[in-house]
């Protein structure tokens, strides 16, 4: 229903359908983690109605935005909801990243008894040594060793610093209306970020099978599996909304001055970006 001063939605299914799809996702990840036969089966379903609602609520917001419904306040409506979830993804790493943090900074050294007087690792493990990478007793989580900064990781990094030029390339294409160039800039942005996750998913398995690195590597391999397969996991979802907007550009969608969907992905493949630069410096280089 459109009014004069704003667009109101009409009723809609997918709100309750993206909930039910939490919950099964949610609830079977739990189940599995706790050996539960039903879980994996409720992990799918709810990552299948998860990925059902947001085909189809995105499909209807496009054909919205298209049809000319939506006006500068709704644009504006748009523009602070990315903004807050962006922000709450911030947060998201901000504490992934506060467990790196306290563990390499307060806790580690604590163990070791700086600070404390008391040589806590004589009680707990008395060849504990108290520096970073920690690597605990062998019959526990194994010899590891890490993955060198300047190597794959580096490569990694040039690569996404890459696709943030191409994608503010396209940007630029689209002010411009050269509809060939953005499509083609895209597209460049979209391989440079499966190329990323192709040689992100070689360096695990050279971890795993090389290095003896895994996620039962103590704090050091939780942490560096936790941020670096996250971070993965935005990557993955960043590829894909960016092949969705290369295929609207293909379809002539988006014009200079009303591309909020194009500005979105934008914004958040630069913060995937952004949490790279972080995560290759503290988890890789220092």
């Amino acid at each position: 229903m459109a009014s004069a001063n704003y667009y109101v939605p009409h009723t809609a299914k997918w709100p309750i359908v993206g909930s039910i799809g939490l919950f099964l996702l949610v609830s079977g990840f739990a189940n599995w983690m706790n050996g539960s036969t039903i879980g994996p089966w409720m992990a799918i379903a709810g990552a299948a109605t998860v990925i059902l609602m947001m085909f189809g609520w995105f499909a209807d917001v496009i054909r919205e935005s298209e049809a000319g419904l939506y006006n500068d306040k709704v644009d504006a409506s748009f523009r602070q909801g990315m903004i807050w979830f962006i922000f709450s993804e911030v947060m998201f790493f901000g504490a992934f990243f506060g467990a790196l943090f306290y563990a390499r900074i307060f806790a580690v050294p604590w163990i070791g008894g700086e600070g404390t007087g008391v040589m806590t690792n004589s009680l707990l493990y008395p060849e504990f040594q108290a520096a970073w990478p920690t690597n605990g007793p062998a019959g526990l989580g194994g010899d590891f060793k890490t993955i060198g900064a300047f190597e794959l990781p580096l490569i990694n990094t040039l690569i996404l610093l890459t696709s943030g030029w191409t994608i503010t390339m396209a940007h630029w294409a689209l002010k411009k209306m050269q509809r060939k160039a953005l499509v083609g800039w895209m597209l460049a942005t979209v391989a440079l970020g499966v190329i990323f996750l192709f040689l992100q998913s070689y360096e695990y398995v050279h971890a795993y099978r090389d290095l003896g690195l895994t996620l039962g590597s103590g704090i050091y391999g939780s942490t560096f599996f936790m941020l670096t397969g996250f971070h993965g996991l935005h990557v993955t979802v960043g590829s894909i909304m960016l092949l969705v907007i290369a295929f609207r550009c293909m379809k002539g969608h988006f014009k200079p001055d009303h591309h909020f969907g194009f500005e979105a992905v934008a914004w958040y493949w630069h913060f995937v970006d952004v949490v790279w630069l972080v995560l290759f410096l503290f988890v890789y280089v220092v």
